[in-house]
């Protein structure tokens, strides 16, 4: 008989649908919403967190979900596709019940409201009035509809009102329908002055403000009925890279256009009469399915601005300051400190700062010959880029891998890159249909006559506003193998030539899914010759399927496994002889959980394991259409301090942490238990406190 365990190809179950598995991570992250230990505000803004991941995930996700479905041999049918959509309005009805039921009125309670048009009185209604005639109607240009006035452009996620009148206009004719556009400028939420709110703070919604006023708009016309609604869009850029010479110019042209992608999602009020979502939906060439009917304002995400607003500190959560690394003294040079050995840095709950530092330092260092970073999500403001060009005119050699591909990031990236080319910095946009992901910055200084390297790398972006709200891990190191490495990638980024075989860095497309999985083989070998196997995988998201299935013939082999899976994982855990060694939890705390380690141990001593961070999930995109890195932790104080920070809390959180289940669903685990992110807050706190 065979062997399921030396089988897989028997062993195999159905994998979980990557689609479902991302709206359930949502469902995760509204649970937040609803949390009483959560402050109050804080809560509003899980609401507001999840309104824009589902705005992404219907301008990427889906979106492809739906060309797939269209697509022959792409295994996604129509069935697939009502399904997840189906899901999707569910997801988006419980996160209005949220905000409706358990967010808002609890905020009334403690004097933060919202005020409709009806609950407003005389002096706030006169206030309101002013407002809209001095701020909102100069930019509001009402368009009625008739063969002149076609329908007009409409802009991804852009707010608008469609508008159904009676009598006639101004020329003796019955055009019914009229669009009216609001301008991005304008602000969503508007607090009332306090003098006229009786000890409470009191918001406004841009909305409720048209709303109130929007017959003024039509003089002469009765407004019978209307509905905001807005559409979404896909919002992937398609350029092909083979076929520009200027992939920046090429992206740029493209950023105009993709406010104006093809309709995906067409939301409405749940007032909104038939006939005009009926309307609007033939307008966008969209089916019934694509309509959602909301319970409130149509686009959540723009709530945050009431939490920017809003004076309630005890409502949010307690600010704390990032730990000062310990292994890095403040006054002494960081070149210095790294020749003594390797620094790892766990942010957001060390500061970020020392990677500011790093640079300063390098930039303003008179040894210093080069410097070459990567560059993929950065931000538009950003005191590295600065630091970059400082660098640039003092001469020094400057070399920056600017992903202009980062999706939503493009603008600001494309920004950047020009402002680097216009000092002399060679700046490189990566490979042709390969996302160069990887974190590194490469710093070659002259020091007695010889040059040294000295190298940063990280599971995150270099962006200080990110390092204070997601979980990463930054390695600095000296590190004679570890650096050659490093500069190898550059050096292919640069010439696009073959590489020396990399001494410790393993690297996407080329050699990271290989070692990944043959190192799950080895732990599978020792499993099945009795010794002690075990993998311990952090990561955001987890959908390659080899490294599923190599995953699944480890646990058949009585290997012990614990997967961390933020986001979408497709690996059913838990099924009887098959699956039932391999756990699978995803915790979702106060920090966006960031960070990705992979950890091996196939034998009783201390030389037999391996631990590995990355830049890299463990999904085909990133495996094989991305340049990733990963890098083993070979120190073993280090390594120890990886597995007591980024593993050993987050297997015991009873908190924050949720388990997978075979079907697909999760359960909270507990509630009153520890949870890892608040037990390192109280940890580095303590050690700042020293």
């Amino acid at each position: 008989m065979t062997d399921l365990a030396d089988d897989p190809a028997l062993a195999m179950p159905a994998l979980l649908n990557r689609e479902r598995a991302i709206l359930e991570f949502n469902r995760r992250v509204l649970a937040q919403a609803r949390r009483a230990d959560v402050p109050l505000l804080e809560r509003l803004r899980y609401v507001c967190i999840v309104s824009s991941n589902m705005d992404e995930f219907f301008e990427v996700r889906f979106a492809d979900y739906i060309e797939a479905a269209r697509r022959p041999g792409t295994g996604v049918t129509e069935r697939d596709l009502e399904s997840v959509g189906a899901e999707a309005h569910a997801v988006i009805d419980d996160q209005y019940a949220a905000f409706n039921n358990d967010v808002m009125p609890l905020l009334q309670e403690q004097g933060i409201v919202i005020l409709n048009h009806a609950d407003r009185t005389e002096a706030q209604r006169a206030w309101v009035s002013r407002f809209f005639e001095r701020q909102v109607r100069p930019l509001l240009v009402p368009v009625g509809l008739d063969p002149s006035h076609p329908f007009p452009q409409v802009a991804n996620k852009s707010l608008n009102f469609i508008v159904r009148l009676s009598g006639k206009d101004a020329f003796g004719r019955q055009n019914t329908i009229a669009i009216v556009k609001v301008p991005r400028v304008l602000p969503r939420v508007i607090r009332l002055p306090d003098k006229l709110c009786d000890g409470k703070q009191a918001f406004v919604l841009l909305t409720s403000v048209i709303r109130a006023h929007l017959a003024s708009l039509f003089p002469g016309r009765d407004v019978d009925v209307f509905s905001q609604f807005r559409v979404t869009r896909d919002s992937d850029l398609d350029v092909d890279e083979d076929d520009v010479t200027n992939l920046r110019q090429a992206l740029r042209s493209g950023l105009t256009t993709r406010h104006f992608g093809q309709a995906i999602r067409l939301e409405v009020v749940s007032t909104c009469p038939p006939k005009l979502y009926e309307f609007l939906l033939k307008q966008f060439g969209l089916p019934p399915s694509a309509l959602y009917l909301v319970n409130g304002p149509v686009n959540l995400v723009r709530l945050n601005e009431l939490i920017d607003q809003a004076d309630a500190p005890a409502l949010r959560f307690a600010p704390f300051e990032a730990a000062w690394s310990a292994q890095l003294p403040r006054q002494q040079s960081m070149f210095d400190r790294l020749r003594q050995g390797d620094v790892l840095l766990h942010q957001p709950f060390e500061s970020f700062e020392p990677v500011v530092q790093f640079l300063r330092e390098a930039v303003f260092d008179p040894d210093v010959l080069a410097i070459k970073q990567t560059i993929y999500r950065t931000g538009s403001e950003s005191p590295l880029m600065d630091l970059l060009i400082d660098a640039a005119r003092r001469g020094k050699e400057v070399m920056v891998v600017v992903e202009l591909k980062a999706r939503f990031d493009e603008e600001a990236n494309i920004n950047w890159a020009e402002r680097l080319e216009a000092v002399g910095v060679q700046v490189l946009y990566g490979v042709v249909g390969l996302k160069t992901h990887a974190k590194l910055m490469l710093i070659t200084r002259r020091e007695r006559g010889r040059l040294r390297r000295y190298a940063h790398l990280s599971t995150g972006n270099y962006n200080p506003k990110s390092a204070r709200l997601y979980t990463d891990v930054g390695y600095f190191t000296a590190d004679p193998d570890l650096t050659a490495d490093a500069d190898a990638v550059f050096q292919q980024l640069a010439s696009l030539g073959r590489t020396r075989p990399l001494r410790c860095l393993l690297q996407a497309p080329f050699t990271l899914h290989k070692q990944m999985l043959a190192h799950i083989e080895t732990v599978t070998a020792a499993a099945k010759a009795g010794r002690p196997a075990r993998i311990v995988v952090k990561v955001n998201a987890l959908t390659d399927v080899p490294l599923i299935e190599a995953l699944i013939t480890a646990g058949r082999a009585g290997a012990d496994i614990d997967l961390i899976v933020r986001g979408a994982c497709m690996l059913p855990p838990g099924i009887a002889g098959v699956t039932d060694r391999i756990r699978v939890r995803s915790v979702v705390g106060r920090f966006l959980e960031h960070s990705r380690v992979a950890y091996f141990r196939w034998g009783a001593n201390v030389a037999d394991e391996a631990l590995f961070l990355s830049s890299a999930d463990w999904m085909g995109r990133n495996m094989f259409g991305r340049i990733e890195v990963a890098w083993p932790v070979r120190d073993a104080a280090l390594r120890q301090r990886v597995i007591d920070e980024c593993l050993v809390p987050y297997l015991h959180d009873r908190q924050d942490a949720w388990n997978l289940l075979p079907g697909g669903g999760y359960e909270r685990i507990g509630q009153n238990g520890p949870s890892a992110q608040q037990a390192l807050v109280q940890r580095f706190c303590l050690e700042t406190a020293r």
